[in-house]
């Protein structure tokens, strides 16, 4: 077996999460409390429209999954490459160690305040657009631009494909798919136009910060958002999460490159299971076990246990 590990991003959010793992074991406990207080709260009782904000989100799920990294290497389980969705790749950079769970969660809770701050003032929206190719959706985005901004923002796997931009713009491109043959649309919740340029006076920031970060060395690979696959020698990580925040999420070629490297097995962190499906939809060969509160987190070590 060699074992990847995935963490998830904004919109997977979910209240209640983390609050049966926080009461019951203390490794995570200890992580999670480097939360203030009220975003502990919000995590466990909401409500969702706080716990949506991205203000919220990004510290709260960062916390989350290195609560969860808590457990597993208490456990002695040992990914061999991680990766994660956006804001997940902070969590797979804490996860190879990068970073401490203090800085990764120091870190997003800035990424979420010049987020939020660059998306002020934008009418904004994200779509998933299923059951459509990266070619024609792309065409629909140019075709919606004389109504405001919409890109391709995340390409998740095989038939979905996320949408982001201006809302008007986003709403005439999932017009334009649907009359072209997509199977449906799904708006998101999510609190701004993220991966467009919109963002970019976040990673601007983002850069600013980055130039006063020790960023340590990885102890497995990370296969980074902004281009599937790991870092070269002439990319920094610093550069790679600049990069990311107002680019496309490769999601579907970064499966496919733990899958070429040999992964056969990946954990899901995060609430939910839809980087599951996407593996599930771009390599199902790869098996998948999640981890989402206590229960699943017993079962995938205990089901390690009996795999190694």
């Amino acid at each position: 077996m060699k074992l990847g590990i995935l963490f998830a991003g904004q919109g997977s959010q979910a209240v209640g999460m983390g609050k049966d793992l926080y009461e019951n074991c203390e490794a995570f406990r200890e992580v999670f409390d480097l939360l203030p207080q009220e975003q502990r709260q919000i995590a466990f009782d909401g409500p969702m429209e706080k716990l949506s904000d991205t203000r919220n989100t990004q510290p709260i799920m960062v916390a989350f999954a290195a609560g969860i990294m808590a457990e597993l290497w208490q456990a002695d389980v040992q990914p061999e490459m991680a990766a994660g969705l956006s804001l997940g790749e902070y969590s797979a950079l804490h996860a190879s160690g990068v970073f401490d769970a203090k800085m990764a969660i120091q870190l997003v809770t800035r990424r979420a305040q010049e987020m939020h701050q660059a998306a002020a003032g934008v009418d904004c929206k994200m779509s998933a657009i299923m059951g459509f190719d990266r070619e024609a959706l792309a065409e629909c985005c140019n075709a919606a631009s004389d109504v405001g901004v919409v890109q391709i923002a995340n390409y998740n796997c095989p038939g979905q494909i996320v949408i982001a931009g201006e809302a008007a713009a986003v709403e005439k491109c999932t017009v334009l798919a649907s009359e072209r043959g997509a199977r449906r649309c799904v708006p998101l919740p999510v609190s701004g136009p993220f991966h467009t340029v919109f963002m970019e006076p976040a990673g601007k920031a983002l850069e600013s910060v980055f130039n006063d970060t020790v960023f340590g060395e990885m102890k497995f690979p990370v296969i980074f958002n902004a281009v599937g696959r790991e870092n070269t020698d002439e990319e920094t990580v610093a550069e790679l999460l600049v990069r990311q925040v107002s680019h496309s999420v490769y999601f579907e070629d970064t499966i496919k490159t733990m899958a070429a490297a040999g992964i056969d097995t990946v954990i899901e962190v995060g609430p939910g299971k839809a980087l599951s499906g996407f593996v599930r939809k771009t390599c199902k060969e790869i098996k998948c076990l999640n981890i989402e509160n206590l229960e699943g987190l017993q079962t995938v070590v205990e089901t390690l246990k009996g795999d190694m």
